[in-house]
C-alpha cells in the first residue's frame, strides 16, 4: 500500500481547520493515525474515509401529484 502521511499541520489545511481540530479526532479515535517517534501522521486515505463516512447527501423531494386549490 502507496499511501502518503500527513502531518497534523497538513490535514487542517486540508480540512480547513486549525489544527485543533485533527488532534481532537486523534485523541478521540476518530480517525486512523500513526506514530512515528514522537510524531503523529494520519494517512490521506483516512483523511479520504473520514470526509466519505461523514458526507451528507441531499434529499430529493419527490413532487406528490397532488396540487394547491386556489
Amino acid at each position: 500500500m502507496n499511501d502518503r502521511y500527513l502531518s497534523v499541520d497538513q490535514v487542517a489545511e486540508l480540512l480547513g481547520t486549525t489544527a485543533r481540530f485533527p488532534r481532537r479526532l486523534i485523541e478521540e479515535r476518530r480517525i486512523r493515525y500513526v506514530k512515528v517517534g514522537r510524531h503523529v501522521r494520519i494517512p490521506k486515505s483516512a483523511v479520504d474515509e473520514y470526509i466519505a463516512m461523514r458526507t451528507v447527501e441531499p434529499i430529493r423531494l419527490r413532487r406528490t401529484g397532488l396540487r394547491r386549490v386556489v
